[in-house]
């Protein structure tokens, strides 16, 4: 299981209201939608994280 880590994010109050809209309609909570998002963007510019074997 990937530990997570968690830290402050400072975002303007629109954007946030955007995303919450998203992820509601997607039925993810706001931390999911944006663990999603941002999921996305490293697959889409070939840096997301590799998993590690459990061997």
């Amino acid at each position: 299981m990937t530990r997570k880590k968690a830290f402050a994010l400072r975002i303007n109050e629109e954007m946030l209201k955007a995303i919450e809209k998203w992820a509601a309609d997607e039925f993810r909570s706001t931390n999911g939608q944006i663990e999603w998002m941002l999921m996305q963007s490293l697959k889409q510019a070939k840096r997301d994280p590799k998993k590690k074997d459990n061997k």
